[in-house]
């Protein structure tokens, strides 16, 4: 098994950092602070960096087709601006649901968007799993506690997801529009092991990089889901994987400090920050967002 370090790229300090995203067009990074309601980016090639405040928790900022982003949020989902700064309300999500708040989310291959939502702490059976395709909202799947690890095989015919609280993770296969088929079968477990699974991400040679939250590492798994490679960071809770960079062999991965107590953040002065690590295998490149 190869063994690789994740280096500090930002200290961005996020409670709860999730949702990394590559803006290819525009040489970008986006990541979330769920908890503080902050859209991060950073440009790579010249360093620069910004954030945007939203007032409530947003979790996902993805690229769409026609310019800007889509913004993710507790209850709503945004076109913004990073430009201009201009937002627009585009649809509720869970509106009339106060317990619940966006969680994980990534565009599949025919540009649609799977996110999730979750309790605000994690109540059981509280979350959901959507699919935004071409501006219409579809609920694919409830009673779920945490779900995470939303990803997609290199030719579209599985879904993965995983329910951190149970720590397993699911494949669902799909037809040729993207619609799940069946029922998801349980394709890895992790509910023995050190960690639990959360984001995820499909590597070119459809391996899956997966964040363990707890155990400090991202994990990649091949497609009988045995483990050939890790990412070890320096702290405890990586949250969320992405590829991006020009070649897609950068792995920008997402942490938090939520929930540790004084003595832990003080081990870990990293926790919360944005963190990379230079891989062999690159990426795949995800489309934009259509919204028609």
């Amino acid at each position: 098994m190869s063994r690789h370090n994740a280096q500090q790229v930002l200290a961005c300090g996020c409670e709860l950092g999730e949702g990394p995203q590559w803006h290819a067009a525009a040489g970008r990074l986006y990541w979330c602070d769920i908890l503080e309601g902050r859209l991060h980016w950073l440009v790579p090639a010249s360093g620069e960096t910004g954030h945007a405040d939203f007032g409530h928790c947003i979790s996902l900022a993805v690229p769409l087709a026609h310019g800007g982003v889509l913004v993710v949020g507790e209850s709503a989902l945004e076109r913004f601006d990073p430009a201009s700064g201009q937002r627009e309300h585009l649809l509720d999500f869970e509106a009339d649901d106060p317990v619940t708040r966006s969680n994980d989310g990534r565009v599949d291959r025919h540009g649609s968007l799977w996110l999730s939502s979750m309790g605000k702490a994690a109540e059981q059976g509280a979350g959901s799993l959507y699919r935004l395709h071409r501006g219409e909202l579809v609920k694919l799947r409830g009673n779920l506690t945490i779900p995470n690890a939303i990803c997609f095989s290199a030719g579209g015919e599985y879904a993965h997801f995983a329910d951190t609280a149970l720590g397993v993770v699911y494949r669902w296969a799909l037809d040729g529009e993207g619609w799940p088929q069946g029922e998801p079968v349980a394709w890895a477990d992790f509910s023995t092991r050190s960690g639990n699974p959360d984001g995820a991400v499909i590597d070119r040679e459809g391996a899956m990089w997966l964040a363990l939250w707890g155990a400090g590492k991202v994990l990649r798994l091949d497609g009988e889901a045995n483990i050939t490679d890790e990412i070890v960071l320096p702290t405890a809770q990586p949250s969320c994987p992405a590829f991006g960079g020009e070649h897609l062999d950068r792995l920008y991965v997402t942490t938090a400090r939520e929930g540790m107590d004084a003595d832990q953040r003080a081990r870990e002065p990293t926790a919360g920050d944005l963190f990379i690590a230079e891989l062999d295998v690159p990426g795949l490149a995800e489309p934009p967002l259509r919204l028609k």
